[in-house]
């Protein structure tokens, strides 16, 4: 079983994410991509994200239909500040046999070997890279080329930030996030107010 790890704040999760993930997902011949919303994550300040619950509900319906893509409430759950080893060994527990490839932007990738236990992360994944524009990072300090992969996605600009500003200025967000996810952010009164 091949599992791409996708972890983020998704706040909220919108197309782009979906899209992204769907291109990994057979472009590299996974079995199912997790995603995996984080309580609190390491490279932001306590406060920026909005509740975890949502979070993770907007999450689930965002993946909704798509029979290879499943959510993970581990970090939520857990209650904690979020960092990838300790969610890498405990999917490593709970897949036992699968090979796990932890899915990154191109920031991630060149400040991963930063990351806290990065030679721990290496061993427990791979590290699938998704690589807009065609861009030649090279290989970061720390890093075996071998347990690394480009994906190839398509450059799209929606962003998390952009849409909560669509929102906070009344302006529509249909077809930027999926349906399911619009209606909660409505139904829940969500990024009505400036942070």
């Amino acid at each position: 079983m091949k599992i791409g790890l996708f972890g983020g704040t998704f706040d909220p999760p919108h197309i782009a994410h979906l899209i992204t993930a769907e291109y990994v997902r057979d472009t590299a011949q996974l079995d199912r991509i997790l995603f995996i919303p984080s309580y609190i994550s390491p490279h932001k300040r306590r406060g920026e994200e909005s509740n975890a619950a949502d979070r993770l509900e907007m999450t689930r319906r965002a993946i909704e239909g798509n029979p290879h893509f499943e959510c993970s409430e581990y970090e939520v759950r857990k209650g904690a500040v979020s960092y990838t080893v300790e969610t890498l060994e405990f999917l490593h527990a709970a897949n036992p046999g699968a090979q796990l490839s932890m899915i990154i932007g191109m920031d991630n990738y060149l400040d991963l070997h930063t990351w806290k236990d990065s030679g721990r992360i290496l061993e427990l994944s791979d590290v699938i890279v998704m690589n807009r524009g065609g861009v030649d990072a090279g290989e970061p300090v720390g890093i075996a080329a071998d347990r690394v992969r480009f994906v190839p996605v398509p450059d799209l600009d929606i962003s998390s930030s952009g849409i909560r500003e669509r929102i906070r200025n009344h302006q529509s967000v249909t077809y930027l996030v999926p349906s399911a996810v619009e209606q909660y952010i409505v139904a829940h009164h969500l990024y009505q107010e400036l942070p």
